[in-house]
């Protein structure tokens, strides 16, 4: 299969094993394995298994996955965004980690790769912030409704290159 430049490349398998990306993430973009949960535009958000999690009341402005194998700090897998075209729920892409976005998820860390082909444009890094910022606000709402407790908050942005 030939991709452009602009596409992330699919993949049929995870080439890597390990832990976690978010403290080793080199300052040099890392290629990742991504799959995408909520394609962009996307209401309906599921869990790495395939369960609905619950629905938006906006559309999903990113693809929004994980990194298969790769446990995050919540012990969930490793959240990803794939900024882009959109991408059907399912899609395995590799693509280089550009930001790691942290969150706090009813007091666990719970951070997101933020990944894209080409680097972060202003535009880019003013959405993620835009989003992540809401993101932190109505999932905390949503936390409180479903009975979980601790503090939910956008906590910052790491940059991995520019």
């Amino acid at each position: 299969m030939t991709t452009s430049p602009q596409q992330p490349t699919p993949v049929t398998q995870d080439p890597r094993g390990g832990s976690g990306y978010t403290a080793d993430v080199p300052t040099s973009p890392r290629i990742v394995p991504v799959v995408v949960e909520v394609p962009r535009g996307s209401l309906v958000k599921y869990t790495a298994a395939g369960a609905i999690d619950y629905i938006s009341p906006l559309p999903c402005p990113f693809n929004y996955g994980h990194v298969p194998g790769h446990p995050g700090h919540d012990g969930d897998p490793l959240d990803a965004v794939v900024i882009g075209p959109r991408l059907a729920r399912g899609t395995r892409v590799e693509v280089p980690v550009r930001a790691v976005i942290h969150i706090r998820d009813a007091g666990l860390i719970d951070d997101k790769l933020i990944c894209k082909v080409t680097p972060l444009s202003r535009t880019d890094t003013f959405a993620v912030w835009v989003f992540f910022r809401s993101y932190g606000w109505t999932k905390g709402a949503l936390n409180l409704v479903r009975g979980r407790w601790g503090r939910t908050a956008y906590e910052g942005w790491e940059e991995r290159e520019r």
